[in-house]
This record gives structure tokens, sequence and C-alpha cells, in this order.
């Protein structure tokens, strides 16, 4: 035991040193962390784990840089709403901003986004050892997009930089499973099957698969999404120069079909208000005996004390079948207001804080899962926290090279992905037939999208 106190003692110690040498080593290398002091920057946060490590550090950031950093803390429910005025009103304010990914499609097509690549690739303004190619390429260019209709993530400017991100994994049971010669389902089929045998599973109530069912785009892009796109189908295609939905195909339609059976014969009653968090929570509970959703979701109920099944969950990949195995993913990351009057001390502070010492440190101090940076991955002391979950690091590792933005970027994505949360809830609830209902949505989705252009930037 003293042995194990003496090593985590020698691992911190090795991670305040390396965020102590942060600004001496870029200064040898000819890059200054003061070359902004005395600037004073805002910054918008949504209220989550990962704004809460970074509120830690705020203190030493100022006093590695000379920057004062003034800051907003908003519940997710009313943030992007309010980030979203402040960034079209043009004033300046926030001058960084935490973001998602597909909020960041929006952002960027109107203007109100500043691309990052000009700091990044500049010795004057970026350390060395910060090192672009430490990040998990899937998680890293998902904040890379060109702004033209019909290309996808990873190519032309960078425009968020990450901060931590969810691949959508399935979660089980594992004390029930092992006890009951169970095995985790590895296909759709096998999932809607098991989800219906586990239906009372642990008593009146419990049922066999949690996954989130609200008339929102959340409801699409966790488990729906990745299976439907390693089942082969697509949200768009392109035809004549424009994109057409994808979701009208034999294919997309029987994969509907099958996905909204599973909801009711294996879901939960009150599927129609899930979110995440009944989701999850259930599974915490012992009333889902799987959960098909963010892998995190799950890693947070299963930490000692947090819920009743804690210790009692594992993970394990995709059921997406046969094929390269991967996710949907989630990312929140850091953005840059385009009209910032501050924008050398705004990108000192994306900078540092998205930086593999201040990273490492805040996933195992703070629990900051996933990181984004395959060094922390590495790191012994993380490992050591992130093994105890039973099967996460095994499967992580199978799915992460598959694991990406699976949408096709477009300025109408949180429109016409609630309009597919609404038809989804018509074929479980109203048991609406799919092919018409699916039919129906291809074409008010079309006719959202229908006047942008191949090769168009923005709206």
């Amino acid at each position: 035991m003293t042995h194990h106190r003496a090593s985590f003692r020698r691992q911190s110690l090795i991670l305040l040193v390396g965020m102590a040498l942060i600004g001496s080593q870029a200064m040898a290398q000819g890059f200054n962390y003061m070359q902004a002091k005395g600037t004073t920057i805002s910054v918008a946060l949504n209220q989550h784990p990962y704004q809460a490590a970074m509120l830690k550090k705020i203190a030493d950031f100022t006093k590695l840089t000379g920057i004062m950093v003034k800051y907003t803390v908003t519940p997710e429910s009313n943030y992007f709403d309010k980030v979203t005025t402040a960034l079209f009103s043009k004033n300046g304010s926030p001058d960084v901003f935490m973001t998602g990914i597909y909020q960041s499609w929006d952002y960027a097509s109107a203007g109100s986004m500043e691309p990052l690549d000009k700091y990044m690739n500049d010795s004057k303004y970026t350390a060395s050892d910060w090192n672009a190619k430490d990040f998990f390429p899937g998680v890293l260019n998902a904040g890379k997009w060109s702004l033209k209709v019909g290309t996808q993530t990873g190519t032309g400017s960078q425009w968020v930089l990450p901060l931590g991100f969810e691949s959508n994994t399935l979660a089980y049971n594992k004390k029930y499973f092992d006890a009951n010669g169970l095995k985790p389902p590895t296909n759709l089929t096998e999932l809607a099957a098991l989800a219906k045998k586990l239906k009372g599973w642990n008593g009146p109530g419990s049922y066999g698969l949690a996954v989130r069912g609200t008339r929102e785009w959340a409801t699409i892009h966790p488990g729906y999404m990745t299976a439907y796109t390693a089942a082969g189908n697509k949200d768009f295609v392109v035809k004549g120069g424009k994109l057409v939905s994808g979701v009208d195909t034999p294919a997309a339609i029987a994969f509907t079909k099958t996905w909204a059976d599973m909801i009711r014969d294996g879901g939960p009653p009150a599927w129609s208000t899930y979110t995440w968090y009944q989701a999850s929570s259930d599974l915490g509970a012992g009333k889902a005996a799987m959960l098909y959703d963010a892998d995190i979701a799950a890693y947070f109920q299963n930490v000692p004390g947090s819920s009743k099944e804690a210790g009692n969950i594992a993970w394990t990949i995709p059921p997406t079948g046969p094929g390269k195995v991967g996710a949907n993913e989630w990312i929140w990351g850091l953005g840059m207001n385009a009209s910032s009057k501050n924008k050398v001390a705004a990108w000192l502070f994306m900078q540092y804080f998205t930086s593999a010492p201040y990273q490492t440190q805040a996933a195992i101090n703070d629990a900051t899962v996933n990181p984004p940076r395959a060094s922390t991955w590495a790191n012994a002391q993380f490992k050591t926290t992130i093994n105890k979950a039973s099967g996460y690091v095994d499967s992580f590792n199978k799915y992460i090279g598959g694991t990406s933005i699976k949408f096709t970027p477009q300025p109408y994505f949180f429109e016409t992905t609630t309009d597919w949360a609404a038809a989804l809830q018509k074929m479980v609830v109203n048991n609406a037939d799919p092919a018409s209902t699916m039919k129906d949505l291809a074409t008010g989705i079309n006719a959202k999208v229908g006047k942008l252009k191949i090769g168009q930037i923005g709206k």
C-alpha cells in the first residue's frame, strides 16, 4: 500500500511539473505565453464536468499568461440559445466558448467562428510541444470542415478543439448477465431479441434496453445513428448537385422498423420522454438491463456510490454486426468568436486547456472522460483508474479507430434531426407505418435543404 501511495505521489508530481514547465519550455523554443499579458477575455462555459475541471485551473492560467478571465457558466438547457444570441450579435463577447460539433456547423457557416489553423500552424502562437498529432484523428478532425455543402468533416478549416468526447456504445448489467449465462449482443437483431426477452428482468417496471426518445436531435445521434450508418445507411446522398435525404431507402426503412419494434417491445414505457439522463439513470438503478448511448453516461453510473448498480456495469463494442467497428461521437470543445477583439489571448486560453499536461491531469483528478489525447490513455495513473470499468478500455480500443461524426455537415442539422426524432416517435408510440412515415420525413427534409447547392458555403 505504501508503494502505491509513493507511486501516486510521483505520478502527481510529474504532472504538476509538466504543467509548470509548459511556459518555460515554450519560451525556450521562441514561444511566449506572456505575449498577451494584461488582456482580459470573456469565456462562455456550459455546466459540465469538463467546465468544472477548467475552473480549477483558471488561476494557474492567469499566472502563466498574465491574461485575466471572466467567465459565465450556464446550464445546457439554455446554454446554446445564449451562445447563439451572443455570437450573432457580433459584439466580440464571448471571446471563447464551449461548443458541440453540430452547433459549429451553423456558427461557422454564419461567419461567427474564427478558423484556428493560422494559430495552430504558427510557432509564434503555438508551443511546439502542444502536438496536434496526439489527438485521436477522428476526434480532432471532427472539428474541421470546409463549410461547403456535401463535404464531410475532416477537410477544410479547424473550427473546434476538443476538450472531451463520447462514443456511443453498449453498456450492460454484467452481474445479471454473468449470473444468467447471457452474452452481450453482437448485432441489431440479437439486441432487439434480447431487449424483448429481458422485459421484467429485475422485477416490475424493469426492461431490456434504455435509449433516448424525446422529440429532439439528441434522440437520433447516439445509438440510432451509430447502428444506422453501420448498416450502410446514409442521412444524405448527393444527387443532381444537391443534398437529398437518404432516410427513405428500403434499407433505411427496414432498419428503422427494427429499431422502433425493439423500443416498443423492450424499451422503457415512457420512452418518448427519455433523455440521456433518464436512460443512464435507469441502468444505474437496475431498471434497464442495457444502455445504448454514450460510453461516459454509463461510466458515471458505475463510479462507487453513484448508483444502486455501481460496480455491476460493463461495456462492449456497439452491436452493429460484421464490418468495421465504430461509433457516432459527441464532442465538447472550444471555439473562438470571429468578432473577438482579443484573438491571441483567446487562442492562448484554448491552447492551454487542450494541452496534454492539462488534459491528462484533468482526466486523472476530475474524471473528465473521455480524454481526446492518446498520451492520456497511455498514462499509467489514468489507466489504473479507467481499467476498473469492466470492458471499457478493451471495447474503446476496438471502436476508437472507426469513431467519427457520422452525419453529413449541413446548417439545418437541428431542424432535420428533430423531424427525424418526431418520425421515430410516430412509429414507436402511434405504431405508424414505417415506409410512409420515413418517406414523409424525407420529403420534409428535402424541403428544408433543397435550396442548398453542393459546394455552397452556408445557408
